[in-house]
């Protein structure tokens, strides 16, 4: 079985790195998706759905070194279910999603981005 998900979202909290006991880096963050729609009746509303990032080694690293609170990314991973009691007793759930690739999004600045271009332009006429 495969399963893939792909969110495109902003990030709701700046990334923090941690590691594990063994030395590998995780970084992990929130992202926000929102969803719009109009109603029949011409009324509008808004659904914001949280999910919890986690991304492992370089990836993490990459991720805490580039990613700010409030930009823009699209996050593919695998996605897992988490219920659990919040602080004052009420039940909750979570989507936590383990990240296989991370894009940014959004206007960063050439020389903020891992991905930097080259410089060179293929021209077309």
């Amino acid at each position: 079985m495969f399963q893939q998900l792909i969110i495109v979202g902003n990030l709701g909290s700046d990334p923090e790195l941690r590691y594990t006991a063994d030395g590998t880096p995780v970084a992990s963050f929130s992202v926000a998706v929102n969803r719009r729609w109009k109603s029949q009746d011409g009324s509008q509303g808004e659904e914001t759905t949280w999910f919890r990032i986690s991304a492992w080694r370089g990836l993490g690293e990459t991720a805490n070194q580039y990613l700010k609170k409030g930009r823009q990314v699209m996050v593919v991973g695998r996605v897992s279910a988490r219920g659990y009691t919040a602080a004052d007793g009420s039940p909750r759930a979570s989507l936590d999603v383990t990240a296989t690739d991370i894009k940014f999004l959004g206007g960063a600045r050439s020389d903020e981005s891992p991905f930097a271009d080259s410089g060179e332009e293929e021209i077309f006429f």
